[in-house]
């Protein structure tokens, strides 16, 4: 149990990370008691893997302004986990600086960093944090990487998607994928918006990002098995946020692409089918329904299925619950799925 000063002096160190407001101290009668998650009688630390946060200073350098939704105190976001018995966050900030020259990519990407770095710090039982790259540079990003995995203990690195409409897998982001499997981390993937489909998506039911997120992130999953890149880089460890997207929901006609047409997949050699890619890389579970999480598990094995929430912007209260609750999964999947994986891939077995 921390005391007061304890707390305070956590709280200066957290004055760069938004979902800090001007209370971060709960009253002392209003602390809930932290849920613990048990599957078979044994005890689970529980690990969102997707939950977001930003930095207020480095939105101002990129002349952005804060969203609502991060508007909120450390001690929200800590009642938040308590109530929904979640142990600990691995946070990613969502990159809204491909477009930046390179002088201030680097600034925004040293303050985003070093802030990261201060929270897990000051919270090591709570927070985790993926470093953050100027991807459009691939160069940089590499030696972002490295830097932040080997001097702030940032526990892998956040990418969008796609990089200014340019694909994940195109030979220009080698340098990166080389480093990020020489240093054996841990990459999540969110998708980014994109302004190609404006006209169609828009209108009501929000599909830019109902329809769009996890569209993207099917395509650059595409991509990454189609042009090779798995192939070259095999030990790259992925996780892509929203379950995926829609491939393992279809995932079977990826491979029937190459059967009924082959000369569609003819200008890369793949070592396999495309399908059997799905079980190297790793996906939140946050698929909504039972059933959504029984046909992903069937897909890809429930060794690839690590928690998200997608904190804070509410999409599921239940995601412990959703996992235990999924019938068909044994007592072992759960504890895998609720925090087992995430603690490997994010190396904190000895936390």
């Amino acid at each position: 149990m921390s005391t007061r000063r304890e707390f305070l002096g956590q709280a200066g160190a957290l004055a760069g990370i938004a979902f800090t407001g001007c209370e971060l101290l709960p009253a002392a009668h209003a602390q809930p008691r932290r849920r613990e998650v048990s599957v078979g009688g044994r005890r689970v630390r529980t690990i969102d893997v997707h939950a977001h946060a930003v930095v207020p200073e480095a939105l101002s350098l990129m002349q952005q302004k804060i969203a609502p939704v991060y508007a909120h105190p450390l001690a929200e976001r800590l009642k938040r986990m308590d109530e929904q018995g979640i142990d600990m966050q691995a946070l990613s900030i969502n990159p809204t600086w491909y477009a930046l020259e390179r002088e201030l990519a680097t600034k925004v990407i040293e303050l985003q960093n070093q802030k990261l770095a201060e929270l897990c710090a000051s919270q090591p039982e709570r927070f985790v944090a993926f470093a953050s790259v100027a991807l459009q540079y691939p160069d940089l990003a590499a030696q972002q990487l490295e830097h932040a995995v080997k001097k702030l203990n940032l526990r892998g690195a956040a990418i969008g998607g796609s990089v200014e409409g340019a694909e994940l897998s195109d030979p220009k982001f080698h340098p990166f994928w080389a480093k990020v499997e020489e240093l054996g981390v841990l990459v999540f993937m969110h998708p980014q918006a994109s302004k190609d489909l404006d006209n169609r998506l828009r209108g009501n039911g929000g599909l830019n990002n109902t329809i769009w997120n996890p569209l993207e992130t099917t395509l650059a999953l595409s991509h990454l098995i189609y042009e090779g890149t798995l192939d070259r880089f095999p030990g790259i460890k992925l996780c892509a946020a929203h379950g995926g997207g829609y491939l393992a929901s279809y995932a079977d006609r990826s491979d029937h692409i190459c059967l009924t047409f082959p000369d569609r997949c003819a200008a890369v050699k793949l070592q396999k089918k495309p399908t059997e890619y799905l079980r190297q890389l790793y996906f939140d579970s946050l698929v909504f329904t039972p059933e959504a999480l029984r046909h992903l598990t069937a897909q890809v094995g429930a060794s690839q299925i690590v928690m998200g929430t997608d904190d804070p912007f509410g999409w599921t209260k239940t995601s412990v619950d959703h996992i235990l609750g999924t019938p068909e999964l044994s007592d072992a999947d759960r504890r895998a799925m609720l925090g087992e994986t995430a603690a490997k891939l994010l190396r904190l077995e000895k936390i």
